[in-house]
Formats: C-alpha cells, sequence, structure tokens
C-alpha cells in the first residue's frame, strides 16, 4: 500500500508555530439523553494531534454515541466540544470539513461497484467529475482494491468493505480520522491489515480517534486510551499508565519436575514475600513482582537449589484486568440497555 496523506492538522486561522498546538478533540461535560435514559454522562476528553486516541468499552458504553456528538452527526444535549479549535455545536460545516468518519457497518451502496461509490462520494464532496475520478482511482490503489474497482460491493469480503469505507472516508484528506469499531466481525489477519493501514494513517500526519471493544486493539494501537462504562468515563492514560493501576508485574514459571513445584514455591515466598498461585492446568506458580529486576534472583536462587526450570515468563497485567478492576466486571457486551429504554436504541447503541 502506498503512503496516505492527511491534509495539514490545524484548524482555520489558527497559526501553526505555536508551541502548544490545539488539541484535535476537547470536550467537557459531554452529555447525551434519550428520554430518561443518560447514555452518555459527562464525558472529558483531550486528544492531542498526531496520535491515535483510544475510547475502549463494552457495548452500551456509549463510545459510538460520544464519536457522534463529536462528528456533529448527533446533537450534544450538553456540555461542549472542539474540533481543532472549532466548537462543534456553534460551526458544524466547519467541523465536518475536518474530520472523515467510518462507522461500524460501512456506509457503502450495495448496488454499485467500488470505484462507482467512491466517485459517488467525491461529487458529494464537491469535487468535479474529474477529480473524483481521480480520487477514486487512487484510493483503490491505497487500499490495494483496483484489482476489485469494478466488481458489486455485494461481492465484497467484511474487510475489503471495511477498507473500502475508509477509502471513502478520506476522499477530503481530513486531519481527524473518526473510527467507530473498526475491525469488528473481521478475522485475524484483515484485522492485523486494519491496523497497519491505521499506523500509516497516522504516520502521515492523520490524527484518529476510534473506538473499540477489543482490549487487545486499544493496546496495539492507541497511544491513549480512555475507558468508559455506562456512559462515563472511569479512567485515561497510556496502556502502561492503565496497566500500572492493576498493581505489579507477573512471574509466571515452571519446573521440571512436577515434584518440585512446592520447592520452588517456598523459594519465591522466601526471595520476593509474596505468595505463589499455583494454575492447575499448567502446574506453572505465579508470584507477584513489586519490581520486575527480582525475577532474575529467583532464577539465580533456583539454581542454587538445583531446580530446573522448564519455562519463565515476567508479564505485565492485562487490558482486561485492567477493566475489571475498574469496572468490577469484563468488557463483554453484557450491560446493554434494552431497545424499550431508549427511544433510539439503533444511535444510542455501544
Amino acid at each position: 500500500m502506498t503512503t496516505i496523506p492527511c491534509s495539514a492538522t490545524s484548524a482555520p486561522g489558527e497559526r501553526t508555530d505555536s508551541p502548544t498546538p490545539t488539541p484535535a478533540v476537547r470536550a467537557h461535560g459531554l452529555v447525551k439523553r434519550y428520554g430518561s435514559f443518560t447514555a452518555v454522562d459527562g464525558i472529558d476528553l483531550e486528544v492531542a494531534p498526531g496520535q491515535v486516541f483510544g475510547v475502549l468499552g463494552p457495548n452500551g458504553a456509549g463510545k459510538t454515541t460520544t464519536l457522534r456528538m463529536l462528528a456533529t452527526l448527533s446533537p450534544i444535549d450538553g456540555g461542549r466540544a472542539e474540533v481543532f479549535g472549532v466548537d462543534v455545536a456553534a460551526h458544524p460545516h466547519t467541523v465536518r470539513q475536518l474530520v472523515g468518519v467510518t462507522g461500524q457497518y460501512a456506509s457503502v451502496d450495495e448496488n454499485l461497484t467500488a470505484q462507482e461509490n467512491l466517485r459517488l462520494f467525491g461529487r458529494l464532496l464537491g469535487l468535479d467529475g474529474r477529480a473524483a475520478r481521480r480520487t477514486a482511482v487512487d484510493l483503490l490503489g491505497r487500499f490495494d482494491l483496483e484489482e476489485a474497482a469494478d466488481r458489486p460491493i455485494s461481492a465484497f469480503s467484511g474487510g475489503m468493505r471495511r477498507r473500502l469505507d475508509l477509502a471513502a472516508s478520506l476522499i477530503s484528506r481530513p486531519p481527524l480520522i473518526f473510527l467507530d469499531e473498526p475491525t469488528t466481525g473481521l478475522d485475524p489477519r484483515t484485522r492485523g491489515q486494519m491496523w497497519d493501514t491505521i499506523r500509516e494513517l497516522v504516520d502521515q500526519g492523520c490524527t484518529v480517534l476510534l473506538t473499540t471493544q477489543y482490549l487487545d486493539e486499544a493496546d496495539q494501537l492507541a497511544d491513549r486510551i480512555a475507558v468508559i462504562d455506562r456512559g462515563r468515563k472511569v479512567a485515561e492514560g497510556t496502556p502502561d499508565d492503565l496497566k500500572g493501576q492493576v498493581g505489579s508485574s507477573t512471574l509466571q514459571l515452571r519446573v521440571v519436575d512436577a515434584s518440585d513445584t512446592t520447592a520452588a514455591a517456598a523459594l519465591c515466598r522466601r526471595v520476593l514475600g509474596e505468595e505463589p498461585v499455583a494454575t492447575p492446568e499448567s502446574g506453572a506458580l505465579n508470584v507477584a513482582l513489586t519490581d520486575p529486576d527480582r525475577a532474575a534472583d529467583v532464577l539465580i536462587a533456583l539454581r542454587e537449589e538445583r531446580l530446573s526450570i522448564a519455562s519463565v515468563t515476567v508479564a505485565k497485567p492485562t487490558l482486561d484486568e485492567v477493566f475489571l478492576t475498574l469496572t468490577g466486571h469484563t468488557a463483554d457486551p453484557t450491560t446493554d440497555p434494552t431497545p424499550d429504554q431508549i427511544p433510539n436504541a439503533t444511535e444510542a447503541r455501544s
């Protein structure tokens, strides 16, 4: 795939030599209500230019509703939001010129070919016929879809549809891209390709705000993550910051002779002052490490006691553990509001 340029990330009239660039997104106290149901309840966000900012949470958390307000697709019921310093509520037309949006479900026309879809989007965005054709050909090449240019969308795989949808959002070369669960329903290989595309967008100057319920996706892509649950932000930080809230790293080791496991546990207890926990399935011992460097002390002591090691790893907490610690439940989509709770359940969902 060739490079994907983005337009400059400064708002109209903003000085580009400012020592503190205007945030790509700044939101304070965002609120969205659907009747008696509050889908978004006072969320604050600040996204720096040139980064991937992840909004992590299960279905029903308020991720998509937050994104829709920032993208001018849904009115803001409370609070304030700016995109590159432009007030979202006061100047929605200007904001729309600064953002591209890719939703959870492809917005392309099933009855048109890939090239026809992109040309249509180009004309709707104000390009003349020649420019729309040139842009369509360019984007199809950038997203490795040129061989499918004249194929109807109904014959596309899920991954091809998502790539085409992302290509459509880049027609106007916006400096800010909103990606709403960009890899939902994709197989692992296609998810990896989408991750590469997102990284390339940032390398070329774009800012990306993505929502996801996939913990590994947030961990792999995001420079910063806001964890939201039931319409509220419960934490924010880098992936390592959030993992640090859970606690220390974990040493996992397994000895060659299972009969030595008790002796190895006693040794870990003596060296680290922590109680090891055995994993019944594998026979491995897991012990908390307040200082990851202390793992070397355990290995030296095991050698001195002539206890042979079958395997040893030092692991940081996972984002799944972070989410469980912060919210009291996992990130599985089990907290959705029921449709009768929300007048417009489709819009408010996730």
